[in-house]
């Protein structure tokens, strides 16, 4: 169900399905060109132009946010929350991403997560994000979820978002960067075990 998403660290993930999308690329060796690069936000490690410039090809269709616009090179759809839109037939809707109780992603910046579909799978890329009422609302097959603390979410408070969410799979994420380590993501699995699946990636 989930042998075409590769985890490349962070929050960078290439998905292979009718097209190729790449998420926050960050710190990533150049590669064959993106179709579709989804960004979440404007912080450094998720808006990195150096790295959008390894993906870019003649026709790569970059979504993002903004304030992330003005940074970035190649052709952009700016996008806040409860947008949605088509790109190369993918369809993609921009959701809320923010903390409840620190500074670092506050919610009057509209920063976005992304939920899209991939082999008739709906993928929720969460972004920085808290546990936050809304995931209540989201519909997905696969959840894409941080789980390092500081600056997101805890792997507790993220067991949490995946039971109100209902994802067949979970992917842990946002750790072995710069916050957050691999016993993050294996206590988020171990919160999940017998309720929801969880896939701890093998970074490429």
């Amino acid at each position: 169900m989930t042998e075409y998403i590769h985890w490349l660290g962070h929050d960078t993930f290439r998905i292979e399905g009718e097209r190729i999308i790449f998420t926050d690329p960050f710190r990533i060796r150049k590669s064959a060109s993106a179709d579709i690069i989804l960004i979440t936000h404007d912080h450094y490690d998720h808006c990195s132009p150096e790295d959008v410039e390894k993906l870019l090809g003649p026709d790569t269709v970059i979504v993002a946010t903004p304030d992330c616009a003005g940074k970035l090179p190649g052709k952009v759809k700016t996008v806040k929350p409860g947008d949605r839109l088509t790109v190369k037939g993918i369809d993609i809707e921009a959701v809320p991403a923010y903390n409840t109780d620190k500074q670092f992603h506050t919610r009057d910046r509209n920063w976005v997560g992304y939920i899209f579909t991939v082999k008739g799978q709906r993928i929720y890329l969460a972004g920085d994000t808290d546990h936050i009422p809304e995931m209540k609302t989201f519909r997905a097959d696969i959840a894409l979820l941080p789980v390092s603390g500081t600056y997101v979410m805890t792997a507790d408070e993220a067991v949490g978002a995946a039971l109100d969410i209902k994802p067949a799979v979970a992917i842990p994420m946002h750790y072995n960067s710069i916050v957050g380590t691999e016993k993050d993501a294996e206590k988020f699995a171990a919160g999940l075990k017998g309720k929801i699946e969880v896939k701890i990636p093998g970074k490429e």
